[in-house]
C-alpha cells in the first residue's frame, strides 16, 4: 500500500464538504421559514415597554380612590396605554389623569374613583400591531 499517494488522494473531500453546506442552508431556510409562518417574525419590534407602578388605595369596601404611579423605567406613549378596574362601570368615567406631555414617565399618575367595593385594576399597554401586555395589576385586600 502506498501511504503518500493515500494522503495526497482528496477526491471524497468535495462532496463531503457539499453535502455540509447543503444540510446547513436547508436548516437555517427551515428556521427562517417557520418563523415567519409561526407569526413569530410579527412581534419583532412589538416589545412591551419595561417600567413600574406604584398602587395607593385611599378608600373602602364601599369606594375610594385608587391611585396609579409610574415609579421608574421606559416612558411610555398616552395612547397606547389603557387602564381598566373591576368593577369596570366604577372607573370608566372616574379617571383622572396628572400626565405630563405625550408620555407616562417617572411620577406621573392616574387615580381611579370607585363608588363602590373595588376587585382589582390594570395598567394594560396595547401595541400599534395589535398586541397587548399587562405592566401592573392590583388587587383590593379590604
Amino acid at each position: 500500500m502506498n501511504i503518500k499517494a493515500l494522503l495526497d488522494d482528496d477526491r471524497g473531500v468535495s462532496p463531503v464538504i457539499g453535502v455540509i453546506l447543503m444540510v446547513a442552508i436547508t436548516v437555517i431556510l427551515a428556521a427562517v421559514i417557520g418563523t415567519f409562518v409561526l407569526g413569530l417574525g410579527s412581534n419583532v419590534g412589538n416589545n412591551a415597554p419595561s417600567a413600574t407602578f406604584n398602587w395607593d388605595y385611599s378608600g373602602g369596601d364601599s369606594g375610594g380612590d385608587l391611585t396609579v404611579t409610574h415609579q421608574g423605567g421606559d416612558a411610555i406613549e398616552n395612547s397606547t396605554i389603557d387602564i381598566t378596574s373591576d368593577p369596570a362601570t366604577a372607573a370608566q368615567d372616574n379617571i383622572t389623569y396628572s400626565v405630563s406631555g405625550d408620555q407616562w414617565t417617572a411620577g406621573d399618575s392616574a387615580t381611579i374613583g370607585f363608588t363602590e367595593e373595588p376587585n382589582s385594576a390594570q395598567v394594560i399597554w396595547q401595541s400599534s400591531g395589535g398586541s397587548s401586555s399587562i405592566l401592573a395589576d392590583w388587587e383590593y385586600q379590604g
